[in-house]
């Protein structure tokens, strides 16, 4: 474990400096142009008198009797309030009432980080209060969107509050639980990240400075509460209300977001009823956003625009009459689109996972997912996935099973789906699953993965797992061939494999182990 915090601490500095320094940055050049841009920077008083900051742009020349459509934009986790100014000149210029506030315990507002619970949905009806009373905006046409936190609490909000009539939710969670927590696994990194930039940007309540607490110390006697914590936070929860309300949903995010995966996305978008997009592109969390929030041009905060002008203005853009899936490939950068999710996947292919196989625990064989942030971006920018030399992994700490070459590329869409019978030497245990699309050299490139964590088990006695691997869009190449490796160290994860254990893989006759893939039709 020793290394294991070391890596985070290192990890997580990083990437609060990045936040912090993206802060400043958004900060310095929107708030320089403010006193001739038509901002203003207000207090609002939101639930139980917290005082919230915010700042407010109108469209020029907005005279009395004026009302323009309104849009809310919570702010990201540790971002300061003008973070979305340069979006939010741009809707004000074509005719929106924009109304960006610093979510409760961030920065300059006050109170403490409730992480999207009762206290923040309140405070968006507030802020919409506070808006309608004081601004030109028109109770009949009000959206909120946001990257990250300020997805997640946009979504809320909507199921809360029926004035909401679209939500753009861009990297944000619908399943927090499924996204910190999946698998039953604590995602240590990503849960790091965010406890340092709240640390260090604003103020944890007495309840999230617990729940921190749990995740990394493994404190399985409150799982019960951690999962009631966050299902209380998640829009999933609260589906049959947002469909109710009827807002226009449009989600976007990112194939290798270590925050929020797409799965729990993929997942809400399908539940929804109303109108609704679902967008996913290659990047990590909140990178396909990120150079829309410094003015740049930007497809994701492009297509925002457009979903807020059909929803909220009326505006005939064709946004509706589009395929509403929108699927931007790893490693083509082309874009797919699709009539629905069930859709992405038109095939699927097995790959038998024949054979016994025991591995030993407690030792990262060579397989990992990468570093929180760093290792999806590069694989963003530069079409740099993690890799490993498959050859060279260690059979002792590592399973490894590979297809026949292809002859044809093979376009991987969606979630793989694992089956397999483990028998564990211990009642605990972690394993972690990798796919990797292995070339003439032996070397992989990974194409996905998901851990799982079990308790509560017979040793000796085998079970059956089930696990769908992280979604993703990847061709594999022809003359290439896909591989699944199996171990139990990753550090994105915290495991729980006692020292010395071993996991034994089999395939019963009854019920084979396999692992299924996603395909699109050639």
């Amino acid at each position: 474990m020793g290394s294991h915090r070391k890596a985070l601490r290192t990890t997580a500095v990083g990437a609060v400096s990045a936040t912090l320094i993206a802060g400043s940055v958004l900060g310095a050049a929107p708030a320089a142009q403010a006193a001739t841009g038509g901002v203003r920077f207000v207090d609002i008083t939101g639930d139980g008198g917290t005082v919230l900051k915010a700042n407010v742009v109108t469209p020029a020349g907005a005279g009395a009797g004026s009302r323009y459509p309104l849009v809310v934009f919570p702010t990201s986790w540790g971002l300061p309030q003008v973070e979305y100014l340069a979006q939010a000149r741009r809707l004000a210029n074509s005719g929106y009432v924009v109304l960006t506030y610093n979510t409760r315990g961030f920065w300059r507002s006050g109170g403490e980080i409730e992480v999207a619970g009762p206290p923040d949905v309140a405070d968006a009806s507030r802020v919409i209060d506070w808006a309608l009373a004081h601004t030109p905006a028109d109770p009949r046409h009000i959206g909120m969107a946001g990257v990250s936190y300020g997805a997640g609490i946009s979504l809320l909000a909507a199921a809360h509050d029926p004035r909401i009539r679209a939500v753009a939710a861009l990297s944000g969670w619908a399943d927090l639980i499924g996204s910190i927590y999946s698998g039953r696994t604590q995602h240590v990194q990503a849960a790091g990240v965010l406890h340092l930039a709240g640390t260090v940007t604003g103020r944890e309540s007495a309840e999230l400075r617990r729940v921190f607490k749990d995740l990394f110390t493994s404190d399985l006697t409150h799982e019960q509460e951690l999962i009631d914590w966050g299902n209380k936070r998640s829009a999933g929860t609260y589906v049959d209300r947002l469909n109710a309300n009827g807002a226009a949903v449009m989600l976007a995010g990112a194939w290798g977001d270590t925050v929020f995966p797409p799965d729990q996305y993929a997942e809400f978008y399908e539940r929804l009823t109303g109108p609704k997009r679902l967008e996913l592109r290659p990047g990590d969390h909140a990178t396909p956003e990120i150079t829309g929030l410094f003015g740049l041009p930007n497809d994701v905060w492009t297509d925002t625009r457009r979903w807020l002008d059909r929803y909220l203005r009326g505006a005939d853009n064709g946004i509706d009459r589009e395929r509403p899936v929108l699927l931007k490939s790893r490693t083509t950068g082309g874009y797919e689109s699709y009539p629905d999710w069930k859709s992405v996947a038109a095939t699927r292919r097995k790959i038998a996972l024949a054979g016994t196989t025991t591995i030993r625990t407690n030792v990262d064989s060579g397989a990992d997912g990468g570093v929180v942030f760093l290792s999806s971006i590069l694989d963003q920018v530069a079409k740099v996935p993690p890799m490993a030399a498959i050859p060279l992994l260690p059979r002792r700490w590592a399973a490894v099973w590979q297809s026949q070459r292809y002859r044809s590329p093979q376009r991987v869409r969606g979630s793989a789906r694992l089956h397999t019978t483990v028998t564990p030497t211990a009642e605990s245990g972690t394993l972690v699953a990798y796919l990797y699309d292995v070339g003439p050299l032996g070397l992989g490139r990974l194409v996905s993965h998901a851990p799982y964590t079990f308790h509560d088990r017979t040793p000796g006695k085998p079970f059956g797992v089930d696990l769908d691997l992280y979604a993703t869009s990847y061709d594999v190449p022809a003359r290439h061939r896909l591989a699944l490796v199996v171990d139990t160290v990753d550090p994105l994860y915290i495991e729980h494999n006692p020292s010395g254990a071993r996991l034994t893989f089999s395939s019963p006759a009854d019920d084979p182990s396999y692992v299924s893939i996603p395909l699109r039709e050639q």
